[in-house]
């Protein structure tokens, strides 16, 4: 449920008084932004290894089956969770449920059934010849309309649906970017992709835009690029996939991945003939005409069946001094993947570093913080402290919070994200150099939340800042592959603490014996300071730039 003042919090903390210990000191508040600074250490040493430990042993055990979303694992984590903050004294900020400090929402797991193409009698078949992302319109068969449109761009120098009418069709297009005949891309003119060569769900908007029904990729010059190039589609499409469960009614053009093959059948073509409109285009400079007269005689069908997931955010509420109504969020998702009983040996992947080190993290800093508000030094701005669910289905959790917000996205300060501390990645294990942390968006939308971090890590914690993938160019793409990034597309301002990829990522053997709890408890420190700041400080601090 959305809220859109925090009269609601106020109203949850009347009605749910009793599921948490007061927060309110006898002392009046310090709003003093020196002396709460002074503070500052006191609280943060409270954040500790030994705690971390304590708390990470009992979420990453066994007993928890991997926290796998929407599974038994996961609730047990949120019911731990959400206990901890109730103990330390925060409020559960959620009305109308059955928990206060749940967010509860529906997701989907979906899987496959029956899919295929048929093309003049020729039957081309799904998770073999074609791939579907997302959600299709063809649960039971249906005869298309098929329109090629170029690579399906539609940029200002360059648009392949200038005059062409796809509304209701299936469009088929090239995979990739165009060049010119001088081999620099048409649409950055340099020797760089651009964002609609990378990212095919750029060229489904514009399909979506123009009202194309679906839109079809032909992946590859080959057969085998094809599949080289589909491999891992194939190896996700025969798990169950899980969603949002949508409630909008504009449809989504459904994307696929098509081989060449299939798309020069579409085509009335030959593969060499449909990939030769490559050269015309580069000797043209510009969108070529086309001279394929696509089939009439095609239908589709990609069956999907679905079942609903309940799942839920946990939240806990430390309510601010004289500048409330502004909040600083602070996240780590707490969901890993579960399960795989096909393993041989140990079957339960317990995600002890992905993301129960950053969970624990955020249990350990809500707790100082409720245990600053007791004392008189409570932070002037509210902190929302929150543990999202579905990370590892596509940031779910996240998003979710994102698009119905307790509190409003516009008196949301920043996003403090914590996932994957305390050990060591490929980098920093030939040293074994523990003391680092990467530093992942912070500079993005606001100098302030950069400057204020390291200011935060050289007076106190004295780590060394990485910013290696803090680089828009870095093939990785961290930035957009954790739950900050949810808020981030929303222009708040996000900081990510991150220590990197490691043996054991996604593997049962990520366990907690091999977590450094000393190096843990740096960078919570740190990212208790870079929180105790925003909270604290004067002015909220300056959105001035927009990289997204």
């Amino acid at each position: 449920m959305k809220y859109n003042s925090f009269a609601a919090c106020a109203l949850a903390v009347v009605l749910f008084a009793g599921c948490a210990k007061p927060q309110a000191s006898t002392k009046a508040p310090v709003t003093d932004a020196a002396r709460l600074r002074e503070a500052a250490p006191t609280y943060a040493a409270s954040v500790t290894a030994a705690d971390l430990s304590k708390h990470l042993h009992i979420l990453a055990s066994d007993e928890y089956e991997g926290r796998d979303t929407g599974k038994k694992g996961q609730k047990m984590a949120a019911e731990y969770i959400s206990r901890e903050f109730r103990e330390d004294g925060l409020v559960g900020p959620v009305q109308g449920g059955s928990n206060p400090y749940y967010q509860q929402f529906e997701l989907e797991e979906s899987q496959w059934g029956e899919g295929y193409i048929t093309v003049n009698n020729q039957k081309f078949l799904m998770m073999q010849d074609f791939f579907v992302m997302g959600s299709p319109p063809y649960q039971a068969e249906q005869t298309v309309e098929v329109v090629f449109a170029g690579y399906g761009i539609d940029a200002p120098n360059y648009s392949d649906y200038a005059g062409l009418d796809v509304k209701g069709k299936m469009v088929v297009a090239l995979a990739g970017e165009p060049k010119s005949s001088s081999g620099r891309y048409l649409i950055s003119s340099t020797d760089k992709q651009s964002d609609w060569g990378r990212d095919y769900r750029k060229k489904r908007e514009a399909a979506t835009k123009h009202g194309a029904q679906s839109l079809l990729l032909v992946t590859g010059t080959t057969a085998d690029e094809f599949v080289s190039l589909t491999q891992r589609y194939k190896a996700y499409s025969t798990h169950p996939a899980v969603s949002i469960k949508s409630s909008d009614t504009q449809a989504t053009a459904a994307a696929m991945f098509i081989s060449p093959v299939v798309g020069a059948a579409l085509l009335n073509t030959t593969p060499d003939k449909m990939l030769a409109y490559a050269s015309a285009v580069a000797k043209a400079g510009k969108p070529a005409p086309s001279t394929f007269t696509a089939v009439k005689d095609v239908t589709i069908k990609t069956e999907r069946k679905s079942n609903p997931l309940p799942t839920e955010n946990v939240l806990g509420f430390v309510e601010g001094s004289d500048k409330k109504d502004e909040v600083v969020v602070v996240t780590a998702h707490y969901d890993h993947v579960g399960v795989d009983p096909t393993l041989e040996g140990d079957q339960i992947f317990n995600g002890a570093n992905d993301d129960g080190s950053g969970t624990v993290a955020v249990i350990e800093l809500a707790e100082a913080f409720a245990q600053a508000k007791k004392d008189g030094f409570g932070p002037r701005r509210s902190i929302l402290f929150m543990t999202v669910t579905g990370e590892e289905k596509g940031l779910l959790g996240s998003e979710y919070y994102s698009q119905n917000p307790v509190f409003p996205l516009a008196n949301t300060v920043a996003d403090v994200n914590i996932d994957m501390i305390g050990r060591m990645d490929y980098k920093y294990e030939k040293t074994n150099n523990s003391n680092y942390i990467y530093v992942i968006g912070s500079d993005k939308l606001s100098s302030e939340l950069h400057r204020i971090n390291e200011e935060a890590n050289q007076k106190y914690v004295n780590l060394t800042l990485d910013y290696t993938y803090n680089d828009e160019n870095d093939p990785n793409r961290f930035y957009y592959r954790s739950d900050h990034y949810n808020f981030a597309k929303h222009g708040i301002p996000i900081i990510f603490y991150f220590n990197g990829v490691h043996d054991d990522y996604h593997k049962p053997s990520d366990s907690v014996d091999k977590i450094i709890f000393e190096s843990a408890e740096k960078a919570a420190r740190l990212a208790f300071y870079t929180v105790w700041e925003l909270a604290n400080r004067d002015k909220r601090i300056v959105v001035d730039s927009n990289k997204k």
